[in-house]
């Protein structure tokens, strides 16, 4: 108790005085060493202490009384409650009050009693062992009082309402890969508090309306030396809370083998869960918690640290050991940008952690959190190493159907096409890492005005990516044996690397040279295909006598048997094939019909003399017409077909 309470009557204070110079007589007596003169004299100085207080103990009799009596009206106070099942702060203010008085009361007789020797008297000894039971049975209650305020008034909030949360789809690699290019991001973001997208997010987790209360209570058990008991009754229910609320954000407390065994769907939806959990908790709970740790028990030194790293030290361990485990388990291309999303998940909460664990004893958190920090960089980049060795060595024994875009194209565009997002640390983890296989990449050079997207760490390695990737195609185009599908397959699919490029944000890293340059390269591939496929076929229309105006009969009808037998073949084999994207399928077939009907139209005006005849198999409506299903994707008949 505080050094202003006056447990017993003025006229006591004498004792007080008496008590106080008999205790540092018997402390000398007890010292070693001392001579037999001194000792005598202390003897005889702790027999007249003693006749003194016998000598006052007799005159304030009725300061024992008045004490008694100040005791009983307490105890009255306090013992009330004990068979009311009614909760003192439940019922009013002023019970509340009155309350905390008799506690004030019976603590300051408590300390008054203890000041006197009781040793020679009976009385106060019994006044003051009944005094302190009391006291402990307000102790206990209050104890009971807080706890249940915590609990009662605790208040919860959605996490939905605090931070928006990304949702984004895994881009896992096999051979049905469906390209999701088209499906949006879904996002929602809401906010019921007050803060900036980088900023803490605090709330009240107990209503701001019973701090006083709390605070009070805090006051009378610390000035009482029953702090470490408040302390214990407040963390253990701010720590089921946190717990509770860290099972409702379905978050687990996972071992490092069962993440080390865990499925990659799973183990996605839980790193996904993880960096959205470990802002929540962080960013909102801990701050809202240091928040109410530093109310209540601002004022009493470290008091409120030691309360608050009791309170979050197992979340954010747990938390912590997830990471951990991540970070150790298989590098594999999938887990990269969700290794991304936690890192900078922990790089954003570091400050917060700093500031949240700033005293001595939370410095390990500090520490954890830093080292997790450097672990998930070093993933992460060997989960890019990994993507970029997965393009290069994937194989094919088989070439892909229809000549069409191989399902690694798109694996590959979807999955780099949200690398701008992370391009800051990307960049800074990049920073130092060879790109192996892409040392044959040189750095482009766009001229002075070149922005510096295109020459950062990022851009150079994502360039080094559709190297091993064009490079992969080009391996995979060699498995047709048909020329022409050869250059319909890369024309395919590096036009759909291109269309990735200008569509996205990739284009500041990859540049305008680089898309000039790959635009050229697939229209290339669409004449190559033009040469291969209709050269042949165009060939039975030429004169060999250009001299004269026409042919010999004979010789037309040699030569219109041999165009619709090619023409009719290119027509069963190429409507199997495929291109995609609809306006490239558009162009390829207007650039073949121009070049085709010409032909054809030029070689039937110069041949009208025989034009009635039935060696006319295709009208050049009916080629033109029949052109317009080419590269469809399904094999059709050209004599089945519904224009004829």
């Amino acid at each position: 108790m505080d050094g202003c309470r006056s447990g017993v009557p003025t006229y006591e204070g004498d004792l007080h005085v008496v008590a106080a110079a008999h205790h540092i007589v018997k402390a000398l007596g007890a010292t070693k060493n001392l001579s037999d003169d001194l000792r005598k004299i202390l003897i005889d100085l702790d027999s007249h202490l003693s006749m003194i207080t016998s000598n006052i103990d007799s005159k304030g009799g009725r300061g024992l009384v008045d004490v008694e009596e100040r005791l009983d009206q307490a105890e009255r106070k306090i013992m009330r409650w004990e068979t009311d099942p009614m909760m003192i702060w439940d019922s009013g203010p002023k019970e509340a009050s009155d309350y905390l008085e008799a506690v004030d009361e019976t603590g300051k007789l408590v300390d008054g009693l203890r000041g006197l020797s009781v040793h020679e008297n009976r009385k106060q000894k019994e006044i003051l062992h009944r005094a302190m039971n009391i006291f402990q049975t307000a102790m206990s209650r209050l104890e009971e009082e807080l706890i249940h305020i915590l609990v009662r008034h605790g208040q919860q909030f959605e996490p939905k309402n605090m931070y928006s949360r990304s949702i984004r789809k895994d881009i896992v690699y096999d051979e049905s890969f469906v390209s999701v290019e088209d499906e949006p991001t879904k996002e929602t973001s809401s906010q019921n508090c007050s803060n900036d997208e980088s900023g803490e997010c605090i709330v009240d987790l107990v209503h701001a309306d019973v701090i006083p209360d709390i605070k009070s209570i805090a006051k009378v058990m610390f000035t009482s030396n029953y702090g470490p008991e408040f302390c214990e009754a407040f963390i253990s229910v701010q720590k089921e809370a946190l717990e509770q609320y860290f099972s409702f954000l379905g978050t687990e407390n996972l071992s490092i083998e069962d993440v080390l065994k865990m499925e990659w769907t799973c183990l996605s939806s839980k790193m996904n869960k993880w960096t959205w959990s470990m802002k929540i908790i962080v960013r909102v709970y801990l701050a809202s918690e240091k928040q109410l740790c530093d109310q209540v028990l601002g004022g009493l030194g470290s008091v409120s640290s030691y309360c608050f790293l009791e309170i979050s030290k197992a979340t954010i361990l747990c938390l912590l050991n997830f990471g951990e485990a991540v970070a150790m388990g298989p590098h594999r291309p999938e887990k990269l940008l969700r290794l991304l999303d936690m890192y900078e998940t922990l790089a954003d909460l570091l400050r917060d952690i700093d500031t949240l664990f700033s005293e001595e004893a939370g410095s390990f958190i500090q520490l954890q959190f830093h080292e997790l920090l450097e672990r998930l960089g070093e993933s992460a980049i060997a989960a890019f190493k990994a993507f970029r060795v997965a393009i290069s060595s994937n194989g094919s024994l088989y070439p892909f159907a229809g000549g069409g875009v191989h399902p690694l194209n798109k694996y590959v565009m979807n999955y780099i096409r949200m690398f701008p997002e992370y391009w800051n640390t990307l960049n800074l983890l990049l920073k130092n890492q060879h790109p192996g296989v892409a040392d044959q990449v040189t750095k482009p050079d766009y001229g002075p005005d070149t922005s510096l997207l295109t020459s950062c760490p990022m851009a150079y390695h994502l360039r080094s990516i559709t190297s091993c990737l064009e490079s992969n195609l080009h391996k995979k185009s060699q498995l047709y044996k048909d020329e022409a599908l050869q250059h319909i397959f890369l024309m395919n699919n590096i036009h759909y690397l291109v269309q990735k490029v200008k569509g996205s944000e990739l284009r500041l890293f990859f540049g305008d040279e680089w898309i000039r340059k790959h635009n050229a390269m697939f229209q290339q591939h669409a004449m190559n295909y033009e040469r291969a496929t209709w050269s042949s076929v165009v060939s039975f229309l030429k004169d060999n006598n250009p001299g004269s105006s026409s042919m010999s009969k004979s010789t037309f009808k040699e030569r219109c048997k041999g165009f619709s037998i090619a023409f009719e073949e290119v027509y069963k084999t190429q409507t199997s094939w495929s291109i995609p994207d609809p306006q490239l399928r558009e162009d390829l077939r207007i650039s073949t019909s121009l070049k085709v009907v010409l032909a054809y139209r030029t070689f039937l005006g110069r041949n009208l003399a025989y034009t009635d005849d039935k060696c006319v198999k295709h009208t050049v409506e009916h080629v033109e017409n029949s052109l317009l299903d080419l590269f469809g994707g399904s094999s059709r008949s050209l004599r089945n077909s519904r224009r004829w």
